[in-house]
């Protein structure tokens, strides 16, 4: 089973950058897809972006396209979430998951193992 761990989160004004990373062990990370996710307070848990295995192909949410770039470095089990152009609502706890067979991106019930979550939170 991999684990997963995100890093990165923390408070920027709107318009600023940060970069996320989601640190996996245990098996074999080339093996599973991964997803980014996002909660906000009062809200429910929301799709950001996807990568396959390989890293040839990525997926977003409407809400961040343009502005959000998913990435993997297999060799170093890590996958990253360039964010720029932040806005307030951006503002929420962001969680890596990762899934052997992810059918729909967008449906959590795919993702088999979840990180624990970083917060980030961008000022007005």
């Amino acid at each position: 089973q991999v684990q997963l761990v995100e890093s990165g989160g923390g408070l920027v004004q709107a318009g600023g950058s940060l970069r996320l990373s989601c640190a996996a062990s245990g098996r074999t990370f080339s093996l599973y897809a991964v997803g980014w996710f996002r909660q906000a307070p009062g809200k429910e848990r929301e799709f950001v972006a996807y990568i396959t295995r390989s890293g040839g192909s990525t997926y977003y949410s409407d809400s961040v396209k343009g502005r959000f770039t998913i990435s993997r470095d297999n060799a170093r089990n890590t996958v990253s979430l360039q964010m720029n152009s932040l806005k307030p609502e951006d503002t929420a706890v962001y969680y890596c998951a990762s899934g052997a067979r992810v059918s729909l991106v967008a449906r959590r019930s795919d993702y088999d193992v979840w990180g624990q979550g970083t917060q980030v939170t961008i000022s007005s």
